[in-house]
């Protein structure tokens, strides 16, 4: 039997399978401050995006046997230096793919159409106030024919290629370490399947009139000045990946110049605290970090964790 913190909460299912299988499961927020003292108490640790585990604490937990981080990204843990130490660090990048893919095009569809807008201007009363809102929200566009570049080939990027595929439209995909990927899915009731190379980031940059991010965090922007240069003037961007994967001063410069038209964002350099300047902007769509943040996302996350867990802890 293993002692298990859970310190950012997890769905109710997954903890009621932990303890069926024999384990101790404490589901209490510890804060940071506070997780030196009390964690050594602990076999294992559960978290999301709001708990760090870092070189220090890990030192501080001898007894520590795995980490568990319910999503995908692993940018709050020292993963290498944990597994140094034969901690396992858990995560579950499957179970909630398909949740942030369709974010994504919730962002496309509101930029597309000007939900995001129209929805605070709408007048209360006032018949020319509203007729001359829909002169100007009148010129949206429709997604089939369009081509949507994809930064990231892996579960999430996929889905999302999947859905632009059910839409009609092209995909131009970039991954560094993925030389192909095949997209298998159904449209009624006829299995499909079709293969995606991966290209250039030049190449992408030149095609794609919208460009969507799917990808880790990994200490530098993917997109920057150089790369917003690269792209079709009136590009439309969407992130729900990570924040720090844009460089948010040239984002807003691309959005000053028209070189990005608009732009869906759910993930931030500063979160919980994103800048005012780019949630006020009148050309961004913003969600606060909910990409995985669906009922059948969060059951998925949980049960997918447990039985990390069960399988590391026994």
């Amino acid at each position: 039997m293993a002692k298990i913190l859970i310190n950012d909460g997890i769905n109710p299912l997954a903890i009621d399978k932990l303890r069926a299988a024999g384990h101790e499961v404490d589901n209490i927020n510890i804060p940071q401050a506070e997780l030196m003292e009390k964690l050594p108490q602990y076999d294992a640790i559960c978290v999301r995006s709001a708990t760090k585990v870092r070189t220090e604490l890990i030192d501080g937990c001898p007894n520590l046997k795995a980490i568990g981080r319910g999503g995908v990204g692993l940018d709050n843990i020292d993963v290498e230096y944990a597994r140094g130490k034969d901690i396992a660090v858990l995560n579950t990048p499957a179970a909630s793919s398909r949740s942030v893919a369709e974010l994504a095009f919730a962002h496309l569809f509101s930029v597309a159409r000007f939900l995001y807008k129209s929805n605070r201007h709408m007048p209360t009363d006032g018949q020319e106030e509203f007729k001359s809102l829909k002169k100007s929200y009148s010129k949206g566009f429709e997604l089939k024919g369009k081509t949507l570049g994809v930064i990231g080939l892996g579960r999430i990027g996929q889905e999302t290629i999947k859905i632009a595929l059910g839409m009609g439209m092209k995909v131009v995909a970039v991954d560094p370490f993925v030389k192909e990927a095949t997209i298998s899915f159904s449209i009624a009731d006829q299995n499909l399947s079709i293969k995606i190379p991966s290209v250039t980031m030049d190449d992408m940059l030149s095609q794609a009139d919208i460009i969507t991010l799917h990808i880790p965090f990994t200490g530098a922007p993917v997109l920057s000045t150089s790369e917003f240069n690269k792209m079709k003037d009136g590009v439309i961007l969407i992130n729900a990946s990570r924040g720090g994967t844009v460089d948010e001063d040239a984002l807003l410069s691309a959005l000053a110049s028209d070189k990005v038209a608009a732009a869906g964002i759910d993930v931030f350099i500063n979160e919980p605290k994103p800048r005012k300047d780019l949630l006020e902007h009148p050309n961004v769509s913003c969600t606060p970090h909910i990409g995985a943040s669906t009922n059948e996302a969060q059951v998925n996350i949980g049960l997918e964790l447990a039985d990390k867990l069960i399988a590391k802890l026994g």
